[in-house]
C-alpha cells in the first residue's frame, strides 16, 4: 500500500521568530513538511518558481514585495494555495481582500511567537491549514478530471442586473463552468463578484491567471485587459487587442475558447452598447455550440444582442426571465 504524499507548506516571513514558530508548527503534524522558507515577497515569489509548494503560509507586511504583491506574481506564473498570515485581519482589511482578488484562499492572525504546545493560535493556525488541504486534494482531482461543460457569457450595459437574474434561476448543482465577460472597470470587478455571490447558490470569483476552469463555479474576468483560455484551457489576461474601446472584450474571450475549447458548449450575450460579442458569438455557433442572445424587450441597450442577431448569429433569441432554464436544458444536453 502506498505512502500518502505529505503536504508541501511553504513558509514566507521576514521576521525570523515568527517564520521559527511556523516551522515548529508545521514540524508538528507528520503529514506535513516544509517546502521552503523565504524572507520576503520577492523571494518567495522566485521559490515558487523553482518549486512549487502546495501551500505558502504568507506573511502580508513583507519587504520588496508585500504579501499582495507576491500572490498576485505568484497566482499569475506558478499557481498554488495561499494562506495570508497577519498581526490583525481585521486592520489590514483592505489588503487582505486585494490579495484574496489575486487568488489567495484566506487569512488569519499571526500565531504568538510563544512555542507553546497547545497555544490557541497554534491551534488555529493547524486547524485552518487542515481545512486548507482538503481544498488542495480537491484541486489535484479536478485537474485529473474531465473538463466540464462551459456556458460562455458576454454583457455590458444593464449586464449585472441580467447577470443575477440568470444566475439565481440555476441551481446550486449546475454542472457547467460559467465563464462571464463583463464589461466594467477592475476596479470594480471584486464587488461585483460579492455581490453576485448574494444572488445565486453557485460559487462565484474572479478569473485568476493560471487556474484552471472550473465546473460548478462561476468565473469572471477581473482586469482591464482581455481575459481569454490558453490551450491548456486555463485563464490568461492580455494587453492585445490595444486598440479594442471595449475592456475586456467578449468577442476576443469567444474567439479564444473557440480555438481552445475543443468540446461544445453554450454562448450567451446579453444586453449591452454596440456589437462587442458579436462576431465571436456567430464563431461559436458556426463551431456547433448553441448561442443565445437577449431579446430587445428585456435588453437595457438592445446594441450587443441586435448585433448578434442581425449576424444571424444566434440560435435562440430569448427574454432574460426564458434563458436560465434554456441554458439548464442546452448543458443537460451536452452532458446526455
Amino acid at each position: 500500500m502506498s505512502t500518502p504524499r505529505k503536504l508541501r507548506i511553504a513558509i514566507a516571513n521576514d521576521s525570523m521568530l515568527e517564520a521559527e514558530a511556523l516551522r515548529r508548527t508545521i514540524a508538528s503534524v507528520p503529514e506535513y513538511e516544509i517546502a521552503w522558507i523565504a524572507r520576503d515577497g520577492g523571494a518567495a515569489v522566485n521559490q515558487c518558481a523553482r518549486d512549487t509548494p502546495d501551500l505558502v503560509l504568507m506573511n502580508l507586511i513583507m519587504p520588496v514585495l508585500n504579501g499582495v504583491q507576491a500572490t498576485q506574481q505568484i497566482m499569475q506564473t506558478n499557481p498554488c494555495a495561499i494562506l495570508l498570515i497577519t498581526a490583525d485581519v481585521n486592520e489590514h482589511a483592505n489588503k487582505v481582500f486585494e490579495a484574496m482578488g489575486y487568488g489567495a484562499l484566506d487569512a488569519i492572525d499571526t500565531p504568538s511567537i510563544g512555542l507553546e504546545e497547545n497555544s490557541l493560535g497554534r491551534n488555529k493556525l493547524l486547524q485552518k491549514i487542515a481545512t486548507l488541504s482538503k481544498l488542495v486534494i480537491r484541486a489535484d482531482l479536478r485537474r485529473a478530471s474531465p473538463k466540464p461543460p462551459l456556458l460562455a457569457i458576454g454583457a455590458s450595459t444593464g449586464g449585472p442586473k441580467a447577470l443575477a437574474m440568470i444566475l439565481s434561476q440555476l441551481p446550486a448543482s449546475f454542472p457547467a463552468a460559467i465563464v462571464i465577460v463583463q464589461h466594467v472597470d477592475a476596479q470594480f470587478a471584486s464587488g461585483l463578484v460579492n455581490w453576485l455571490g448574494t444572488q445565486t447558490p453557485l460559487t462565484v470569483k474572479l478569473a485568476i491567471t493560471g487556474e484552471k476552469v472550473e465546473g460548478n463555479c462561476v468565473m469572471i474576468a477581473g482586469t482591464n485587459d482581455h481575459l481569454i483560455i490558453t490551450p491548456q484551457l486555463t485563464f490568461q489576461y492580455t494587453e492585445e487587442p490595444i486598440e479594442t474601446p471595449f475592456r475586456p472584450s467578449v468577442d476576443i474571450f469567444f474567439h479564444s475558447i473557440m480555438k481552445n475549447w475543443k468540446s461544445k458548449g453554450v454562448g450567451l450575450l446579453l444586453t449591452g452598447m454596440g456589437k462587442d460579442g458579436a462576431e465571436g458569438l456567430s464563431a461559436l455557433k458556426s463551431a456547433g455550440w448553441h448561442t443565445i442572445a437577449q431579446d430587445e424587450a428585456t435588453s437595457i441597450v438592445y446594441g450587443m444582442p441586435k448585433a448578434a442577431f442581425e449576424l444571424g448569429a444566434a440560435c435562440e433569441i430569448l427574454p432574460i426571465d426564458a434563458i436560465a432554464s434554456a441554458c439548464n436544458r442546452q448543458i443537460s444536453l451536452l452532458r446526455a
